[in-house]
């Protein structure tokens, strides 16, 4: 079910980044933004302070959206993209596997490379039963995209089209 819910955001974010026209970043991805259905399919929900992006402007912007999702470049730039909601995707995503907002792991991920090798067992939620090899799999490829949401910089992040590519696990 929580893998549902994390390709259930990234094909809503892929349609409102690379469907809609402008394109439009939430800005506010978390899991108070995040309804399910009967179903366990996710909605995005409160586009309060989504922005459409323009073209031949510079989408600069006021800070906006929840602590511990926003990603780094807004704080310091305030420059809007896509990317932005790329990696409070990121966040999003451990949180879903994790169980709880993933504080700890991002202040130690922040630190270290890219290359970070993570236990599994170290990010799955200890309420849940140990899922079997195949989940498992399935749980490490998402971790894989959720890292790469991640990474400091904008430009190396993938595209959501891209993550939902990768999601198709």
């Amino acid at each position: 079910m929580r893998m549902n819910v994390i390709k259930s955001v990234a094909d809503a974010l892929s349609y409102m980044h690379h469907d809609c026209f402008p394109s439009i970043v939430h800005r506010d991805i978390s899991s108070k933004n995040v309804l399910l259905d009967l179903e366990y399919e996710a909605r995005v929900s409160d586009f309060g302070i989504a922005k459409f992006l323009q073209p031949d402007s510079s989408n600069c912007t006021e800070l906006a959206g929840t602590c511990g999702y926003i990603a780094p470049e807004l704080v310091y730039i305030m420059k809007v993209s896509e990317k932005c909601d790329v990696y409070s995707f990121g966040v999003l995503a451990l949180e879903v596997i994790k169980g709880k907002h993933p504080t700890d792991f991002l202040s130690t991920f922040s630190t270290l490379s890219s290359n970070i090798n993570i236990a599994l067992n170290e990010m799955l939620d200890p309420r849940l039963p140990t899922p079997s090899i195949n989940v498992q799999d399935k749980l490490i490829s998402i971790m894989e995209v959720a890292f790469s949401c991640l990474h400091e910089s904008p430009e190396c992040r993938p595209t959501m089209q891209k993550v939902c590519q990768l999601l198709q696990i």
